[in-house]
């Protein structure tokens, strides 16, 4: 849709399914209070559809400037089924700015919701204009009320996770008890939500509830405890990633290689590799500069009886600056560096530009899963 403060912003195809369904629901609802209005209220009630979501973008915005004050990253905000979601892509370094981070999401949805308010007393009720801004106002609030129930992976999880942060001084402490906290909410809203509306506590009073109406009541019910749910447990896992990220390192991570000239036949690149305890090969010129690693899957691929006719450089990658990787690099900056320039293999460089060895991804891929499956602290 376009880079506000230099961010892609995208729209789910969910959203549209969405949409149409706020279309339907609401251009019933503008039915019963402006009757006058026959089949343009589906034009109406679309116009408040779009409306809602770039309140919903608001929101998300918000999350933004506050990550990009505190210069963390953010991938791209994304519009989807029932809301958004802002990608930023590190943590925030203190209790206090995940605290700000959180926070000012909802406070501009009550922002919204106020400025609706507002304009709904400049004009009549009775009216198109009023019965949006009424529907605006009502919307945020709600966007506000629900992103602050203090469960992950809401604003107000966040927050909550936060402050037992702040108190705890272990971030992982909060992550876990706003998680479980977020489960409960998902129950709570399965069960509850169902009831509320059934009971008239929630929803519009006075009006005979069909068995449809009970049905859809169940179904958006079960869909916002499985995205609260699912929210929850992604925030524990990512929790949980994060405090073992430190153990991936490089340097703990690179197998032994030896250098070999590029006519070298693979046979013999191997003998060499074998004596000298090593389980890489890197290509070097006459001068001794690495130019290539030879891949770990090309060498599997040669049947033995060919290796003493396979020069090492017919199965080797050139490498990019992209494929050198500092032996000082550890956790999320490793990750990171893969991540931006992907391959099979990475040459391993001491500070001083020596060799060091050669990183394979299988390797940290192994590695993640392990420290993964280790209980945290």
């Amino acid at each position: 849709m376009g880079r506000p403060f230099g961010v892609p912003v995208y729209v789910s195809p969910s959203w549209f399914l969405v949409a149409a369904l706020i279309t339907w629901v609401f251009g019933d609802q503008l039915d019963r209070v402006l009757p006058d209005l026959g089949p343009l209220r589906y034009l109406v009630s679309l116009f408040f559809a779009v409306a809602f979501y770039a309140s919903v973008l608001v929101h998300e915005l918000a999350h933004t400037v506050a990550a990009l004050r505190f210069k963390l990253p953010v991938r791209r905000i994304q519009l989807q089924f029932f809301g958004g979601v802002s990608e930023i892509e590190k943590e925030s370094e203190t209790p206090g700015r995940e605290f700000v981070l959180a926070a000012v999401g909802p406070l501009l949805s009550l922002i919204l919701s106020g400025a609706f308010y507002l304009g709904m007393n400049a004009v009549h009720p009775d009216t198109v204009p009023g019965v949006l801004l009424a529907g605006l106002m009502v919307s945020n609030l709600l966007v506000a009320a629900f992103n602050l129930l203090p469960g992950l992976p809401l604003d107000g999880g966040r927050m909550l996770r936060a402050v037992i942060w702040g108190i705890t001084g272990k971030p992982m402490t909060g992550t876990v008890a706003a998680a479980w906290i977020g489960r409960a909410l998902a129950v709570a809203v399965l069960l509850g939500l169902p009831l509320l509306t059934h009971t008239g506590a929630v929803g519009p009073g006075g009006i005979e509830r069909s068995g449809m109406d009970t049905v859809m009541d169940a179904l958006l019910a079960a869909i916002l405890a499985a995205i609260i749910w699912t929210g929850a447990g992604n925030s524990l896992r990512m929790a949980r990633l994060r405090e073992h990220l430190p153990d991936l390192r490089a340097r703990t991570l690179t197998r032994r290689a030896i250098p070999v000239e590029h006519t070298t036949p693979l046979s013999e690149a191997l003998r060499r590799a074998n004596e000298a305890g090593a389980r890489a090969l890197v290509v070097v010129d006459a001068a001794g500069d690495p130019t290539a690693v030879v891949r770990e899957s090309a060498i599997a691929s040669v049947p033995e009886h060919r290796r003493p006719w396979i020069a090492v450089s017919t199965l080797a990658q050139d490498l990019t600056d992209g494929m050198k990787v500092s032996a000082e690099l550890t956790g999320e900056a490793l990750l990171d560096h893969l991540r931006t320039h992907p391959a099979t293999e990475y040459l391993v460089l001491e500070t001083s530009g020596e060799i060091y060895g050669v990183l394979s991804t299988l390797d940290v891929e192994k590695a993640f899963v392990k420290a993964m499956a280790r209980p945290h602290s």
